[in-house]
């Protein structure tokens, strides 16, 4: 039995899919205006972590994750950049080329789908003519927008109600709109854009993702899964519109994996505490990456700091000298269950909700007992590369070298952890991480 924690029930629920031992499983993608940060690692690989255990508990999983190719932020960076907004294409091929390089040293598994806004844009439109057909949705100069007084569930997902969202301040006020809480299907624009029957102009956010997922699956989703920031608006206008043309549930399951956060605030840029998964990179070996986030409960924030990612890359350490004199078996799912206490013992966590921290308690926990069990560690081995995703390869080495900077450096900490003055030691070891250099204290004697 596999157990989720449902957003819309904010429950844990047993996971069921709508048909036999098929499902399908969206994961909304990014918005290609700059390189994916350590954010969105932890979602992919989250997500990345579900289709993997799907998989091997015997579903045939089709995954989708799409890239928002045209949007405000795209349109400006490419106007900065290339003096010219309609060269958006240029900016978003860099920056999935990007996303992909990241994702694969992640060791993320392919989606079988990945469609792009801009290439579902007949879809789109189609979509939102229904809804102005069903009277859920409205045009007024060339813009088309929903009308959430049509949708009475409006709220569910987030826990909100009409009236408070009405009443808070955060509510923009647009004069296009009936009620300030109606948000855009489509977009006049008549710089950059497609042809429509309203005008040209290009889709709203909310809209995309509401008809690629119809168009790939045609029907309910089992799994739409994402970051906790996109819970709302984004989750909840999709249920909306996507409910409203279609009277059955949009989804099953709803799964959000919780923030990133420095010094204890969400990551943005804004804040000067935005760092980018390429940066973190090339300083660690993905897999130490991928076994930082898995190590945390996905639902958890995550408190980012390189003290703790040193740490994780110690542990892993541990876990690739252990499983270095076996190779993995390849075995079925309930060949391995019958034969092996510490997998069944995996399992058990994994399908409590991925349950990753008790994942790894386990492994740590049975190192002792299968030290002098080659068939066992094989079996364990083959479970942490094929459901887990981490390549137990030998980690990637980083040779720096050791400027005069780098050495007054490496002098000026180690004095001050003699003299205890952790608070400099911690900067100082910034410093260093900044250039390149991981440190790996020992116990001062």
């Amino acid at each position: 039995m596999i157990v989720f924690t449902n957003t819309l029930s904010q429950k844990k629920e047993q996971f069921e899919s709508g048909t036999l031992k098929k499902v399908s499983m969206y994961v909304c993608g990014i918005t290609p205006y700059d390189y994916p940060h350590i954010g969105h690692g932890r979602c992919y690989v989250t997500f990345d972590l579900v289709y993997r255990v799907l998989s091997f508990a015997g579903y045939s999983v089709t995954y989708a994750r799409n890239f928002t190719d045209i949007d405000d932020k795209i349109l400006k960076k490419a106007e900065k950049e290339l003096g010219d907004a309609g060269r958006y294409g240029e900016i978003t091929h860099r920056y999935i080329q990007g996303f992909h390089r990241d994702m694969k040293q992640l060791n993320c598994l392919e989606p079988q789908y990945e469609p792009r806004v801009t290439e579902v844009i007949p879809q789109i439109i189609a979509f939102v003519q229904g809804l102005i057909d069903k009277g859920a949705a409205y045009e007024v100069d060339g813009s088309v927008y929903f009308r959430v007084a049509t949708f009475k569930n409006y709220g569910a997902l987030s826990k909100q109600s009409i009236d408070d969202l009405q009443s808070g301040a955060r509510v923009e006020v647009d004069e296009h709109k009936e009620c300030p809480l109606d948000f855009a299907l489509w977009k006049a624009d008549d710089q950059v854009g497609f042809e429509s029957p309203w005008g040209q102009g290009r889709p709203g956010w909310h809209i995309e993702c509401s008809a690629m997922a119809h168009d790939i699956f045609n029907g309910p989703l089992d799994i739409h899964a994402g970051g906790m920031d996109l819970m709302f608006p984004h989750h909840e206008n999709e249920i909306a519109q996507s409910e409203s043309l279609y009277p059955v549930p949009y989804v099953r399951y709803w799964l959000h994996n919780a923030f990133v956060r420095i010094n204890k605030e969400k990551m943005s840029k804004s804040l000067g505490n935005f760092l980018t998964l390429h940066e973190v990179l090339e300083k660690y070996d993905p897999m130490v990456v991928r076994f930082y986030y898995l190590k945390h409960h996905y639902r958890n924030p995550l408190d980012f700091s390189f003290d703790d990612l040193d740490a994780a890359q110690v542990a892993y350490k541990k876990i690739v000298q252990f499983f270095a004199d076996v190779c993995e078996k390849s075995v079925t799912l309930p060949e391995l269950v019958s034969v092996n206490l510490v997998v069944q013992d995996m399992i058990k966590a994994l399908h409590d909700d991925l349950n990753t921290s008790a994942v790894f308690g386990v492994l740590f926990e049975s190192m002792p007992l299968l030290q002098g069990d080659s068939h066992a560690k094989a079996l364990v081995k083959y479970f942490i590369v094929k459901v887990l995703g981490l390549t137990l390869q030998p980690l990637r080495e980083h040779h720096v070298e050791i400027t005069p900077e780098i050495q007054q450096l490496l002098e000026q900490r180690q004095q001050a952890r003699k003299d205890k003055n952790w608070a400099l030691s911690d900067q100082l070891r910034d410093q260093l991480t900044a250039l390149g250099v991981v440190c790996q204290d020992k116990k001062l004697k």
